[in-house]
C-alpha cells in the first residue's frame, strides 16, 4: 500500500457512494492502518476512505477513547438530536452547524472481518454519521441553508442575515 493523503472538495469522489466489501483482505488492513496514520497526522477524529481517493466503505475514528475500525459501517437506530459545528478534512478551512442524533446503534465488521454491533454516544456518534456521510458521497456543505449555498457558489461571500 503506497501513502494516500487527503481528497478536497470540489473533487468528484468525493460524491460518488462507495462500495461495500464482502470480504476484507490484506490490501484493505494496509489502507485501514494507512488511513488511521494520516488521520492522526492530520489531527483529525475520523476519516472515511473516499477521502483518501478510495470508493470502499471503510472509517476510521479516535473520538478521544482509542481507535475504532469499521467496514461496511450501517446505522441501524438513531435516538435523540443534537447540533454542533462540524469541521471536515476534506472541506478545509470550513465549518457547518449540523443536527445528528446523540446515540446511534451500529453494525460492522471489524478489520477482521468479525462482524459487529456497538452503541455509540456524543462525539463517537457525531463522527460516525459524519463518516457514513462520506462513504454516501454526502460533505458537511450539504447541511447548508439553500441561501449559503447559493452565495458558497457564487465565489464564497460571507453572508451576513
Amino acid at each position: 500500500m503506497h501513502a494516500v493523503s487527503i481528497v478536497k472538495h470540489p473533487e468528484p469522489s468525493l460524491r460518488k457512494k462507495s462500495i461495500a466489501l464482502n470480504e476484507i483482505g490484506r490490501e484493505d488492513r494496509a489502507l485501514i492502518s494507512e488511513m488511521a496514520r494520516v488521520m492522526y497526522a492530520t489531527k483529525g477524529i475520523g476519516l472515511a476512505a473516499p477521502q483518501v481517493g478510495v470508493s470502499k466503505r471503510i472509517i476510521v475514528f479516535d473520538s478521544g477513547s482509542g481507535l475504532v475500525k469499521m467496514v461496511n459501517p450501517k446505522i441501524i437506530s438513531r435516538t435523540g438530536r443534537a447540533s454542533m459545528e462540524e469541521g471536515c478534512l476534506s472541506v478545509p478551512q470550513r465549518s457547518v452547524n449540523v443536527k445528528r442524533a446523540e446515540e446511534v446503534k451500529v453494525s460492522y465488521m471489524d478489520e477482521n472481518g468479525k462482524k459487529r454491533t456497538g452503541t455509540f454516544r456524543g462525539l463517537s456518534a457525531r463522527v460516525i454519521q459524519h463518516e457514513i456521510d462520506h462513504i454516501n458521497g454526502k460533505l458537511i456543505i450539504d447541511y447548508l441553508p439553500w441561501y449559503r449555498k447559493i452565495i458558497t457558489r457564487k465565489g464564497g461571500a460571507k453572508c451576513r442575515l
